[in-house]
This record gives C-alpha cells, structure tokens and sequence, in this order.
C-alpha cells in the first residue's frame, strides 16, 4: 500500500506554535503516541484562534468541525520535546478550508521533522446543525 504524502503548501502562516511533549503523550514504544500527535494538532489549531480571540466554537458565532485527517509520519518524538507546529492554509472555499502543520523539533541542535498533517476544516452552525459560511476574519487569519 502507498504511504500517504502530504504536499505542504509554500507559504505557512507567520506564526508557528510550540508544545511541549508531556509524559502522558508517551506510549509503550517509548516516543509519542499517534493519538497524542493528533491532539497536539488539534492544540496547535485552537492556540492559533486563540491568538485571535476565537474558539473552534466560535468563530464570529460559527463553529469549526474537522471532515477529514491525514498525518505523515517522520520521525518519533519524545517526552521533553518541544515540538514547533507551523501552519499553512490552502483550498478556501464559501464553507471550508484545509490547514496544513509541519512538526518540528530541535535536538541536539539539529532539526528533526517529526510529522506533516493535514486537515480540513468546515464552518458548521452547531445550533441549526448545518454547514455555515466563512466568517470573514477567519478568511483573514488563514490567507
């Protein structure tokens, strides 16, 4: 079976976002858990609103709900990394957008690429349980 290659776009937003493994993200196989890489794209993601004032909840009163996933894995990560997420955006649509992350760690000074994920993110209305237009910030925050 093919591996999964995610072509990251060129530009990536002017932040990048830093997390730190935790003990909890570490499996039997002594690195991080999938599981774990996962959540801390899904952190990433909701630190970049934050910085903006927003929830996945509510973005300009419309929530986000991720329709699909996709992760490339590098390297193992391990408990005390710092694992530096840059994120890109591409594909925006009247109701939906795909952010790319590229995770990164710094060890021994070297940089090591950890994992490439996509996902793609719809605007939903959780009230009327339907999929909703880009608030406009949103389009200014990922362009």
């Amino acid at each position: 079976m093919p591996r999964v290659k995610i072509d990251l776009p060129e530009k990536f937003l002017a932040i990048s976002i830093n997390i730190p493994v935790r003990i909890t993200d570490i499996n039997y196989g002594d690195h991080v858990g999938n599981d774990s890489l996962v959540a801390i794209i899904h952190e990433a993601r909701m630190q970049l609103l934050q910085l903006h004032g927003f929830t996945e909840l509510d973005i300009e009163g419309v929530g986000l709900i991720m329709s699909d996933l996709l992760v490339e894995f590098k390297n193992e990560s391990f408990y005390k990394d710092i694992i530096d997420v840059k994120i890109g955006s591409s594909n925006i649509s009247k109701i939906s957008f795909e952010l790319y992350y590229q995770l990164t760690t710094l060890r021994n000074n070297k940089e090591i690429f950890i994992a490439n994920a996509k996902t793609t993110m719809v605007c939903y209305d959780y009230e009327l349980k339907k999929v909703a237009a880009l608030p406009k910030q949103l389009i200014e925050i990922i362009s």
